[in-house]
């Protein structure tokens, strides 16, 4: 999953950013405002972080201007403790979630995990494709029960997918999705993750829909 993570001060900036990369995220920076609005604007994210105190074009502008164009992203807004109008200017400006600062990176990657669920319909914190069975949180994966182990690309790969069961996924989305802007991305990379995963699954969830690509489905009932 990719996020676009908007603030300005360097130090949280770069704390958040480590701790949304070791939980496995593909994360873009911005810095202020009119580089977010370009980046959300052009750039498919699957959750953005939004700082309101930002220089050139503040957070609930950048926001706004989001939902005017129509763009649906999850957008979680980081506020200052004690200002509850942000909260509720942010909330009517069409954010999904606010954290109050100061707050634990514990609390931010779990309310990143409940945005990307509820976008796509998901409410439980397991996700599950016939014998697959994923805990974003954990970063586990098992079938029938049986623990997997993937590496960060392919589980990357593997969570994405769980995450759009049953819509074809071309090569070109997932690269978008899993790695950053500033990352070398190489798309025929694709093919060698899900080869890797349809080995290491053992069971045949992942189909390929000839030239167009990928789609998750549970193996038929024996």
């Amino acid at each position: 999953m990719r996020i676009l993570l908007v603030e300005d001060e360097a130090t949280l900036s770069g704390q958040i950013r480590a701790s949304l990369a070791e939980a496995g995220y593909a994360v873009d920076l911005a810095a202020d405002g009119l580089d977010a609005w370009h980046l959300g604007s052009q750039e498919p994210y699957d959750a953005v972080i939004l700082d309101l105190g930002l220089p050139r074009l503040d957070g609930l502008s950048v926001l706004r201007r989001w939902r005017a164009e129509r763009l649906n992203l999850p957008v979680l807004i980081l506020t200052a403790r004690d200002s509850w109008t942000e909260k509720v200017e942010g909330i009517d400006a069409g954010a999904d979630d606010y954290l109050a600062k100061p707050f634990r990176m514990e609390e931010l990657q779990a309310r990143i995990r409940a945005l990307i669920r509820r976008s796509h319909g998901m409410p439980a914190p397991e996700l599950s494709c016939g014998p697959v069975l994923m805990n974003p949180r954990a970063g586990t994966v098992s079938v029938n029960g049986a623990a997997v182990v993937l590496t960060a690309h392919e589980f990357k790969v593997l969570d994405y997918l769980m995450h759009h069961p049953g819509v074809i996924v071309s090569k070109t989305t997932l690269t978008e999705h899993i790695y950053a802007q500033d990352f070398d991305r190489d798309s025929n990379t694709i093919e060698v993750f899900v080869g890797r995963l349809r080995r290491k699954l053992g069971v045949d969830v992942i189909e390929t829909v000839r030239g167009q690509g990928y789609r998750l489905r549970p193996p038929p009932a024996a």
